[in-house]
Order: structure tokens, then sequence, then C-alpha cells
């Protein structure tokens, strides 16, 4: 019998400070395919994703250099960077 391979660990690049780390170490914000910017929480959301670690210097690079909005090709709400933030303080 062979040894079952190792899961490969899907590796995400943060759009704040641009490092490279596994997917379940960041939080996930998406725009939907009906053009909605939400927080995903759970990473199954359909859409297109960008990736920020859990660092407020890094929310604070992808906000004043608008990597997460041109990552997401859409403007990000208020709402949604106030669940960022909160996501952060927690």
């Amino acid at each position: 019998m062979t040894e079952r391979a190792a899961r490969k660990v899907p590796i995400r690049t943060c759009v704040g400070c641009e490092q490279e780390r596994p997917r379940s170490e960041f939080l996930r914000v998406v725009r939907t395919p009906e053009g909605q910017v939400v927080v995903d929480r759970s990473g199954r959301t359909p859409g297109r994703g960008a990736y920020l670690c859990p660092s407020r210097s890094c929310f604070a690079q992808a906000v004043k250099k608008k990597r997460l909005a041109r990552t997401l090709r859409a403007p990000v709400p208020d709402e949604v960077m106030r669940q960022v933030e909160e996501w952060l303080d927690g």
C-alpha cells in the first residue's frame, strides 16, 4: 500500500503587505457575481476575492494604496470596512 499524499495547503497573498501565507490565516473580502462586496468568513462565497492578514498595518496599507478596491475591481463600502476593523479588534 502507498501512503496518502499530504494535502496541499493553498497559499494566498495579502493585498496589504503582499506576504504569502496559508489561506486559513487570512480574512477574505469578496465581490460576488451580483456585484456586492462582502466579508467572507467561510472562505467559500463565490466571486472575486481579496485576502488580508490579521494586522492593522496591512489593512491600513490596503486602504491607503487602494489595493483592496483594485483587487476586487469594485469600490469597498464603508460597512465592509467596519466589519474588517471589527474582525481585527476581535
